[in-house]
């Protein structure tokens, strides 16, 4: 049996296998993770909502299901942390935003997104709902309406967004695994300044059913977790097609998690000189570079390529995705469902501007009125169809690319973490985080983030994560589980610990 200190530091597979051997409880697990989110998250904030006897009685039912001789599924007894952006039909769901709030009560969802539902086939223990930026627009986890999230490697920083909750979930041990999206970074840039494993898959692998939409042409739900293996295993089982989703491809997924160890002699990484340049912090380029390093001594071969319209990923983006977002949000009207406010003159255009004035948060109307502007009548042509075009290039630049090499390597965040409210004032340096990440969205290709190294602490940073991103061609997520659990074997930080965590838990 192990201690609850231990069960802590055990990954997806050890948890699972552990239970399904008998040799712990899925109660006894539950409670390990719900005892370090009690110690911890006054201080990280990672959750919105969390039910300690609705998680304990998920694990005993597990364990009951064992005492029956049924088998449990690849993920029995794993506790899965649910980003608040994705459906649950026994939990509330708030978006972080106040607009799904009336009368002091949460929105209920009547049912389960298509992932949760996979989840609880594959015996996860559904492990609350985490924060992140007010409808998942964000890039620090700073915009939820709530409260902000907390980096565990240096509680004055941030943990990256807009899947913040969840990284930070996992980072700081309060559950093995859990659910973010990833709309143009929003998993994997919070992986990378948290020291977390986490894949955007390719658009159409896993299904959005469920999810509150932000920009649909680029929204993906993918996995947290602390080693490539975990996050392969929970991807293999959310993925798949989906009948409730018209998005999602009919390809097999194959095995994922088996790929991972295999060997990585003669797979051809391209380095893309565009990632290298202007704006990238020299400890992020080092420890990056390190590590193609000794991914190259474990006999892959570096291959220069280039990608000419990266560019122009950011202005394409933002007019792209908050184009989508204006008109998704417009469903919250303050008519069907959450908050609701009726000015004096009582006439619906009023109550409609009531509702989002009051009910949005400052970067969710935004981006709402952007996007309504680049829509408009005289300017669709010269903004949103424009943007669709060098859409089409940056895809072009991957596929030409991908001609050449297997994978492609890149820093996944220009800086490490920041300090909490250095850049809320100025939208575009936020906007700029997220430079790395947003191409292989707008080209709807798989990608992941795995731990790097951490920086050599200064007298004005502490030591902070930096991530290593590698893309694929689409359905190319084994691939990228291969070559990022070769790097994760040869990494020397692989066991490192956040300070936030008590020495006690390693």
């Amino acid at each position: 049996m192990g201690s609850a200190a231990h069960i802590r530091d055990w990954g997806v597979g050890q948890i699972a296998e552990s239970i399904a051997a008998g040799e712990v409880s899925a109660e006894a697990v539950a409670a390990a993770f719900l005892d370090s989110a009690v110690d911890l998250d006054d201080r990280l904030g990672a959750f919105l909502h969390l039910d300690r006897e609705h998680v304990l009685e998920a694990g005993r039912e597990v364990d009951r299901k064992r005492a029956r001789g049924e088998p449990l599924g690849p993920l029995g007894g794993v506790p899965v942390a649910i980003k608040d952006s994705i459906c649950t039909r026994d939990t509330p769901t708030s978006c972080a935003s106040k607009i799904l709030q009336r009368g002091g009560q949460t929105w209920l969802p009547p049912y389960d997104a298509t992932v949760v539902q996979r989840l609880r086939r594959a015996g996860a223990v559904v492990f609350g709902k985490t924060n992140l930026d007010e409808f998942a627009m964000g890039s620090s986890t700073e915009n939820s309406a709530l409260h902000a999230t907390h980096n565990p490697w240096a509680v004055d920083r941030v943990p990256g967004g807009s899947s913040g909750g969840s990284a930070v979930a996992v980072a700081a041990r309060m559950a093995p695994s859990a659910l973010g999206s990833d709309t143009g970074g929003s998993i994997r840039q919070p992986a990378a300044l948290t020291h977390t494993v986490g894949i955007k898959p390719t658009y159409g692998r896993v299904s959005r059913f469920g999810l509150v939409a932000f920009a649909s042409s680029l929204d993906q739900i993918g996995p947290f977790a602390n080693d490539v293996r975990g996050a392969a295993r929970v991807l293999e089982v959310i993925a798949g097609r989906d009948p409730h989703d018209s998005t999602t491809a009919g390809v097999d997924v194959g095995p994922i998690e088996q790929a991972c160890g295999q060997s990585v002699a003669g797979v051809r990484i391209g380095i893309p000189e565009e990632y290298f340049g202007e704006g990238l912090d020299p400890e992020v380029e080092r420890n990056v570079r390190a590590a193609l390093d000794e991914l190259a001594d474990a006999g892959c071969v570096l291959v220069p390529v280039h990608l000419p319209h990266t560019r122009f990923a950011i202005a394409t983006y933002y007019v792209v995705a908050t184009a989508e977002a204006s008109s998704n949000l417009a469903r919250f009207d303050g008519v069907r469902f959450g908050s609701r406010v009726v000015p004096g003159g009582g006439d619906l255009a009023s109550m409609y501007g009531a509702t989002r004035g009051r009910g949005f948060g400052v970067e969710v109307r935004r981006r709402i009125m952007l996007g309504t502007y680049v829509l408009s009548a005289g300017y669709y042509d010269a903004y949103y169809l424009k943007a669709q075009r060098v859409r089409t290039l940056i895809r072009r630049d991957f596929d030409d690319a991908f001609g050449k090499v297997d994978v492609i390597a890149t820093p996944t965040s220009p800086t490490p973490a920041w300090k909490l409210g250095e850049k809320l004032d100025d939208p575009l340096a936020m906007y700029l985080a997220d430079v790395y990440t947003l191409p292989a969205s707008l080209a709807g290709v798989p990608a992941i983030s795995v731990p790097a190294a951490l920086t050599r602490p200064t007298r004005d940073r502490p030591s902070l994560p930096v991530g290593l991103q590698l893309v694929a061609p689409a359905f190319g997520e084994a691939l990228l589980c291969r070559v990022a659990s070769a790097w994760e074997s040869r990494n020397p930080a692989r066991t490192a610990r956040p300070p936030a965590v008590a020495p006690s838990r390693t």
